[in-house]
C-alpha cells in the first residue's frame, strides 16, 4: 500500500504551481527562444538573442523616439465617417469603433510635433493595431496636416508607416489619399522642407505607393516587409519564382529603394545627425 495518497486539494496547488500567467513569456520566431515579456518590452520589443524586431506599440514608439515631455499630440478630435455605408460582416462604424477601444486612438495615425535629439520636427506615427494601419480619409488629413505644418514651421517632416494599404470601407476616397498626400510632399520639396520617411513592419499597399517612398530619405527597420501587391498575387501574375527576400529591407536597400536600414535602438540618434545635416542651425533656432 503506498505510503501517500493524493487529494484533489493536492491537484488544485499542484496546478496552481505549473500554471503560468498569461503574458509573463514570448516566444521570440527568429531563434525561437523564450524571452521574459518584461525584458522584451525593456529591450524596445527588439530580441535580444537574434535581434528580431517585433511590432511595436505606436504609444511605445512615440516614447522611443521623442525627446520627453517633448511630443504634442494634435487633430485628435478628426474621425471617420461612413461616406459609403460600408457593410461587410459588420457596419463601417461598428469596426471604427471597436478598433478605437483595441488600440486607444480614434483612427490609424497619431501625430503631432515635438522635439528629436532636441531638433524641432512634425511626425504621424501609423497605429498598426488600427485595423491593420488602414489609410482612409481621416489618415490622409492627417498626414497631409503633417506635412503642411512642416511646411509652415520649415521644420523637418517625421512619418513612421505601417499599412496594410487604403482602406476598403471607404472606396474610392481612401485612394485619394495617395494623391493629396503626394500633393503636399510637392509643396515641401519646392520649399526645401525635407521629409524622413521610416518604413516599419509591414508598409504595403496604397501608403506604399504613395507618400512612404518619397521621403528625401528613406530609413527601413530590419526585415520589415515593404512592398505594394502581395507576394503570392505577384508571383501569380507574372508566373515566376521571386527571388529570395523578396519585399523584405535588406532586398530593397541592395535594389536602391531605401537608403538605410537602422535598427530600433539606433533609430532616434540616426534620425537626430540626420536631421542635423538637413536642417542648418540657424533655421533650427528659428523654428524652436
Amino acid at each position: 500500500m503506498a505510503w501517500y495518497k493524493r487529494t484533489q486539494d493536492d491537484d488544485e496547488v499542484a496546478g496552481e504551481k505549473r500554471s503560468v500567467p498569461v503574458g509573463v513569456f514570448t516566444k521570440c520566431p527568429g531563434c525561437r527562444e523564450t524571452l521574459l515579456t518584461a525584458d522584451l518590452k525593456a529591450n524596445a520589443d527588439v530580441c535580444p538573442k537574434c535581434d528580431h524586431h517585433f511590432l511595436m506599440g505606436t504609444r511605445a514608439r512615440v516614447a522611443l523616439i521623442m525627446d520627453e515631455g517633448s511630443f504634442v499630440e494634435v487633430d485628435t478630435r478628426i474621425e471617420s465617417l461612413d461616406p459609403l455605408g460600408f457593410r461587410d460582416s459588420k457596419r463601417y462604424p461598428d469596426r471604427v469603433r471597436a478598433a478605437w477601444r483595441q488600440a486607444g486612438t480614434p483612427d490609424a495615425l497619431i501625430s503631432g510635433w515635438g522635439t528629436v535629439g532636441a531638433v524641432p520636427v512634425e511626425a504621424g506615427f501609423f497605429a498598426f493595431e488600427f485595423m491593420g494601419g488602414s489609410m482612409g480619409s481621416v489618415v490622409g488629413e492627417k498626414v497631409t496636416r503633417v506635412f503642411e505644418r512642416a511646411l509652415e514651421r520649415r521644420v523637418p517632416a517625421l512619418i513612421f508607416c505601417a499599412s496594410g494599404g487604403a482602406r476598403m470601407q471607404e472606396g474610392v476616397l481612401s485612394l485619394m489619399q495617395m494623391a493629396k498626400t503626394s500633393a503636399a510632399i510637392s509643396r515641401m520639396r519646392q520649399a526645401a522642407v525635407p521629409l524622413v520617411s521610416i518604413l516599419l513592419h509591414p508598409t504595403t499597399g496604397g501608403v506604399a505607393a504613395s507618400f512612404a517612398m518619397l521621403g528625401d530619405v528613406i530609413v527601413a527597420e530590419p526585415k520589415a516587409l515593404i512592398g505594394f501587391a502581395g507576394a503570392r498575387v505577384i508571383q501569380n501574375t507574372i508566373r515566376q519564382s521571386l527571388p529570395p527576400g523578396f519585399q523584405r529591407a535588406e532586398f530593397l536597400l541592395k535594389h536602391g529603394f531605401v537608403d538605410c536600414i537602422v535598427h530600433r535602438r539606433e533609430m532616434k540618434d540616426s534620425l537626430t545627425r540626420l536631421m542635423r545635416m538637413l536642417i542648418p542651425t540657424d533655421t533650427r533656432a528659428t523654428a524652436s
